[in-house]
């Protein structure tokens, strides 16, 4: 029976658990009471087999109950509205909970690392009836309703029923994909209450509204087998890794001047990927967010990909042709920080639920944003499952993980008592480090996959296994590298003899993490300039930097990543409101830097000893790196086991070096396999004979030497032609 002011809690949506009054319940032997909320009843009727049961109206904001005698057998409620509608529907208060137990269990102790598959919404069929389960965890909530344009968006027609550890949850019969709703919280505290997109759903509407959308489509039949297969098979570390980061909104645009859709991505961007030789496309977040303008670093719906450009169907279509055109995916992954928009996950259920209560723990200030609570275990549930979500659900082949260093540190970007030191007094957030752990190891189970960290500081093992002690990343953002690079190139070549250590200075530090070379968005935007604009000169010798740039990136140990944009020399910062300037390659500087772009992905990719050692000291071998009167350096990369040896020579002045001498790692004639002074890209033209002759008399401690011609701001690649053995190595004094 009903206790006194059951209904008075349901009506007005407070009861906190609702399956005690709603539904059917015993009250006598051999008789039934059906009761049910239905606010958009004039009247109402239960029927049961062919019988018809009128309902009471027990409150007049539509609370309806009625005694049926004998067993309820599945029945169905017959309404009437105030608009004189006749409709006839299931009660979703007569199918029992769907969660189990255990999945409960595991969510609540941090090691539920599929909870996607339990929470959110999810389309199902009960007793032949289909509708959607909704889940959600609001421990705090005093009640939880669905709300959505199927009820008019009422507060108190859809109460959840809770579940241990504060989850909560509701089977509504009848609702299908494509279906709106929301979460309407309220809060034990304050009297909170807000209405809150679903933390787990699979689909929103698009910016700028901001609810979840029933998302259960069929099975996606993906048909990238050979690729996943060849993945697993083989080590990134080892391989060839040439990335082309994209910012998807702003890449290109259609008819209209409308971003591309997903789909017309899977042909155009792939296509053009697959071109330019790159390996793989990194996105920069596309995980649903509510402000273009954060780039999708300010994420609200972690399992959902941005409605901006399809369904998750349209997102798996563009990472399946990617699959099938050899081309791998990268995705930008926040779990660092994320937004206080009201609909989001800040104050979800009225306390402090997946940020840390404490400010000084809670807040990114710079970023004017959260922080989670990776000590948390239903946090770490939520995150760790969102990691596996996008490498099971949507093949992704990589995760780069965004801010690692603002995770790691508690003090970072504080000053003075604006932060909590750890539990023996140092500055390391152990939490997070213990969840970046958890993380890369549940990564590197799924076959193939492997992780990144944008890590900017020295913190020790970001690439060493956990087992080892390390965080366990695949491969660590060289930031170093990068900033190193600007200040030099933006020197006059005049002056770079004074700033020699710049160049170098990397290959101290180049094998304590295994490193990506990285030209990010990050580093065109806010008053950066452009990769072009950041070098010195008239057009012709900016461009000529720029391709010796590239040419030391491209020769220096590590993997590497270039923003759009900067493969063909746009001038323009880039901004997320306009497409890229493709009309520039009509220009034969922009058109010739693309080629270059091309062949030195070619170039990486057909040479073994630019891919194979990338983060080991016998990968590489200074021949010089003391020329500072004449900004000249030189260096031999080796593929494993000392063989396959490739020279490169860059001068880093507009001056042409005549009879320039170099130790040759072995004796013999060599071909100059790539020469940024081409025409081909836009250069002079300065050259060296197809065929170059080693000539018998040591330099730089090689018993053989070149004499060569350097073009002016240019690399030149040469490779031997007969290949190099390890005997034939052994021949070759070790150095440095």
């Amino acid at each position: 029976m009903m206790l006194p002011g059951e209904i008075h809690a349901i009506v007005n949506g407070y009861h906190g658990d609702p399956l005690k009054v709603l539904g059917p319940h015993q009250i006598l032997p051999g008789e039934w009471e059906v009761r049910a909320m239905l606010p958009q009843a004039q009247t109402a009727s239960i029927l049961v087999g062919k019988k018809l049961y009128p309902m009471t109206k027990d409150d007049p904001a539509g609370f309806f109950s009625v005694a049926i005698p004998g067993q309820v057998e599945p029945y169905r409620i017959q309404l009437q509205t105030w608009h004189g509608e006749h409709q006839e529907l299931e009660d979703p208060y007569r199918f029992h909970n769907l969660l189990s137990n255990f999945d409960l269990h595991l969510f609540l102790e941090g090691t539920n690392y599929e909870v996607y598959r339990s929470f959110g919404a999810h389309g199902m069929e009960i007793e032949g009836v289909k509708g959607v389960r909704f889940a959600v965890w609001a421990p705090n909530a005093e009640s939880v309703q669905v709300c959505g344009a199927f009820n008019h968006w009422d507060k108190n027609s859809h109460p959840m029923s809770p579940r241990e550890g504060g989850v909560w949850e509701l089977f509504i019969p009848g609702l299908a994909t494509g279906e709106i709703y929301k979460y309407f919280v309220r809060s034990r505290i304050n009297l909170h209450q807000q209405m809150k997109a679903d933390p787990y759903a699979f689909y929103a509407e698009v910016a700028p509204k901001n609810a979840s959308v029933v998302w259960a489509e069929p099975e996606y039949e993906w048909q990238d087998a050979a690729w996943l297969t060849k993945r697993a098979s083989e080590d990134i570390l080892k391989r060839p890794l040439l990335i082309y980061e994209v910012h998807l909104e702003s890449w290109s645009h259609g008819a209209h001047n409308k971003p591309l859709s997903y789909r017309e991505l899977a042909d155009r961007l792939v296509s053009y990927v697959k071109d330019l030789g790159y390996t793989h496309i990194e996105l920069m977040p596309i995980l649903e967010h509510p402000f273009s303008g954060s780039w999708g670093y300010q994420v609200t719906g972690y399992f959902a990909p941005t409605s901006r450009f399809g369904t998750p169907a349209d997102f798996k279509y563009f990472v399946d042709k990617a699959h099938q055109a050899g081309i791998g995916i990268i995705l930008d992954w926040v779990p660092a920080h994320f937004p206080k928009d009201a609909h989001g996950l800040a104050v979800f259920d009225g306390t402090r639920l997946y940020e840390h209560s404490d400010p000084r723990q809670g807040e990114q200030l710079d970023w004017g944003t959260l922080v989670f609570n990776f000590g948390r275990n239903e946090v770490r549930s939520f995150l760790l499952s969102n990691a596996m979500y996008w490498l099971k659900e949507f093949h992704i082949d990589g995760l780069r993980v965004d801010a690692v260093a603002s995770m790691l540190y508690l003090d970072y970007s504080r000053e003075g008592r604006d932060w909590i030191p750890n539990q023996f007094g140092g500055r390391e957030n152990l939490e997070a480090i213990s969840f970046l752990r958890r993380f890369n190891e549940l990564c590197h189970a799924v076959p193939g996959c492997f992780t990144a960290a944008e890590e900017s500081t020295d913190f020790p093992g970001v690439t060493r296994p956990v087992f080892l002690g390390g965080l366990g990343f695949t491969l660590k953002w060289n930031m170093g590298w990068m900033h190193d690079m600007f200040r030099y190139f933006k020197y006059d070549p005049f002056f770079r003899r004074h700033h020699h250590q710049n160049i170098t200075f990397s290959l101290f530090y180049s094998f304590n993490e295994n490193y990506l070379l990285p030209i990010s968005h990050d580093e065109v935007v806010h008053g950066k300039s452009s990769l072009i604009g950041k070098m010195p000169g008239d057009e012709w010798r900016r461009f000529a930097n720029v391709r010796a740039f590239l040419g030391y990136m491209y020769g220096h140990p590590g993997k590497k990543l270039l923003f759009m944009g900067q493969e063909f020399g746009q001038y323009e910062e880039w901004s997320e409101q306009r497409p890229l300037r493709w009309e520039l390659l009509q220009y034969a500087y922009h058109a010739g830097l693309q080629n270059l772009v091309r062949d030195l992905n070619a170039l990486v990719k057909s040479e073994p000893a630019l891919y194979e050692v990338d983060h080991s000291y016998e990968g590489f071998q200074w021949i010089d790196f003391h020329d500072t009167e004449n900004s000249v350096i030189s260096f031999v990369r080796y593929g494993e086991n000392k063989t396959n040896p490739i020279v490169f020579v860059l001068n880093f002045t507009p001056v042409v070096r005549y009879d320039y001498i170099i130790g040759a790692p072995l004796a013999g004639s060599w071909t100059t396999i790539l020469n940024s002074d081409s025409h081909k890209y836009g250069g002079s033209g300065v050259s060296n004979p197809d065929r170059i002759e080693t000539e018998p008399v040591e330099a730089h401690f090689f018993p053989q030497r070149f004499r060569l011609t350097l073009p002016p701001l240019s690399v030149i690649v040469l490779k031997p032609d007969s290949p190099c053995t390890i005997e034939t190595f052994d021949e070759v004094p070790l150095r440095r």
